[in-house]
């Protein structure tokens, strides 16, 4: 009947099943030059330079003012080769700020940045049955086991038919998920392959709104919450700030506004009453108080009705 049914026929689906999720729209940049490690270290709150090869890890970028700027992943496919994703936003941006930084901030580092955000085609593949899918088009030769591929594990795999795909064990909704990327003029037959290859286990595509709905079930920050106007310390990942290193960013984020006690930080909410919803944009305000922002105890950033707690949920500044 309406746009809610869908997105919870297709979270539902996710849950209890396997869905796929076209995320083509992430921005994708190959780091490349035996500096890559260094200069990723200096654009990062944390560090890549010892991440192992055949290994991912979430990384948090900050402007030089101290405030968050975009977050992803960053997959280390050789010693002199990284794979970075950028929120979808964020594509161009985050690509313009790396080149200003390799060229004025940091040009005593070899490394080479190529923007390939149009040269893959990626799907996140999510649920309980998503090993089960996988094997039914990649090579059956990959070792796609928890030892063999371990969560956050990142290389290239072959698919039936030879051709070379990279597969990533990570999870933006909390499932047991890989997201995998192939050349985009593959984009379409993969996507076709996986709804042949999954009718046997009922696999569902899903949108970025039931994408939405799973990453707040999850608690994952998104786009409200990077609003330009949060800390690493209010989205609850300040323990990720390397105190061993310099990076874009550090001396500011320790300015005494953005260190305060009283600062905002990212909650989880829901309703008293589990028949109410929720609204985002909406103000905090004690039970019983005259709104105002004397007594505005904050906002909600992100909402969306959760099929799995049967109720609205949403984060909170």
């Amino acid at each position: 009947e309406d746009w809610l049914e869908s997105v919870t026929r297709e979270v539902r689906a996710v849950r209890s099943g396997v869905g796929f999720c076209d995320v083509s729209t992430l921005g994708k940049i190959d780091v490349h030059g035996p500096d890559a490690g260094a200069f990723l270290d200096r654009v990062y709150i944390n560090t890549f330079s010892n991440l192992a090869v055949g290994k991912a890890r979430y990384g948090l970028m900050l402007r030089e003012d101290g405030i968050v700027y975009d977050d992803g992943t960053t997959s280390r496919l050789a010693e002199d080769h990284y794979f970075l994703t950028t929120t979808t936003a964020k594509a161009g941006l985050v690509m313009q700020h790396l080149e200003f930084c390799r060229q004025v901030l940091f040009p005593e580092f070899d490394v080479q940045l190529t923007s390939v955000s149009d040269q893959w085609a990626q799907f996140s593949i999510a649920g309980p049955k998503t090993r089960d899918l996988l094997k039914e088009i990649v090579d059956p030769g990959e070792d796609l086991s928890n030892e063999g591929f371990p969560f956050m594990g990142a290389r290239e795999v072959a698919l039936r038919g030879g051709i070379k795909a990279r597969l990533f064990r990570i999870s933006f909704s909390g499932e047991m998920a890989f997201e995998i990327s192939v050349p985009a003029r593959y984009g379409e037959a993969m996507a076709r392959n996986l709804m042949l290859a999954g009718k046997q286990f009922g696999v569902t595509p899903y949108g970025t709104e039931a994408l939405g709905v799973m990453r707040v079930e999850k608690g994952h920050i998104a786009g409200p919450e990077l609003s330009g106007t949060t800390t690493a310390a209010d989205l609850g990942l300040g323990k990720m700030m390397s105190t061993k290193k310099d990076f874009i960013g550090r001396v500011m984020a320790g300015r005494e506004a953005l260190v305060a006690p009283d600062r905002q930080v990212v909650v989880g909410i829901k309703p008293v009453d589990k028949a109410r919803r929720l609204r985002s944009g909406a103000h905090i305000i004690p039970k019983g108080q005259t709104p105002g922002p004397d007594n505005d105890q904050g906002y909600v950033t992100s909402v969306c009705f959760s099929p799995t707690l049967d109720q609205w949920i949403g984060l909170g500044l």
